[in-house]
């Protein structure tokens, strides 16, 4: 029989971290990426939370709907009502980083018009006037997180939609 002699190691001491603690570490790293603040290295503002109480300008007349509307990226995810022959006017503020779509329209109760505005890159500003009764939707996108050259980036995208429903004056 084979005698063996334990050998002696340097006594190590493992410290337990809370799952927890892990849990809540992992989810601001992970929450990094599309939370950039005014003072950050890349120059990006941050972009402004979904309200649920923003409500779109507007000059109302008869039935609820209105004449003209105003959307901004607040009104992201809300419904509008605007009348035949009325004006949508819509401007996302963006950055040259992270910046908006043209918006698109699906739909044919609105025609694009040309407002004659000038906007800074990254901008989106559109223009439509209801040419008939329907429902439309208006989306854009931009990316999640800032673009660099040469830089590490995600590729998600942030989307903006508002739904229009053009009812007949």
């Amino acid at each position: 029989m084979r005698r063996t002699t334990p050998h002696s190691t340097p006594h190590l001491t493992v410290r337990r971290v809370p799952l927890a603690v892990l849990a809540a570490a992992s989810a601001l790293l992970l929450a990094g990426c599309g939370s950039q603040t005014v003072g950050s290295s890349s120059g990006t503002a941050p972009s402004p939370p979904v309200s649920s109480s923003a409500s779109p300008s507007a000059t109302t007349s008869g039935g609820g709907c209105s004449a003209e509307v105003t959307l901004t990226a607040d009104d992201n995810g809300r419904t509008v009502c605007v009348t035949s022959g009325g004006t949508i006017r819509l401007t996302l503020d963006g950055t040259t980083s992270r910046p908006w779509a043209a918006v698109e329209a699906t739909g044919s109760a609105l025609e694009a018009t040309n407002a004659g505005i000038t906007v800074a890159p990254g901008d989106a500003a559109s223009a439509f006037h209801a040419v008939a009764a329907g429902k439309v939707q208006l989306s854009s996108t931009r990316p999640l997180c800032a673009q660099a050259p040469g830089k590490v980036s995600c590729k998600g995208l942030q989307l903006w939609t508002a739904q229009v429903t053009v009812a007949a004056s």
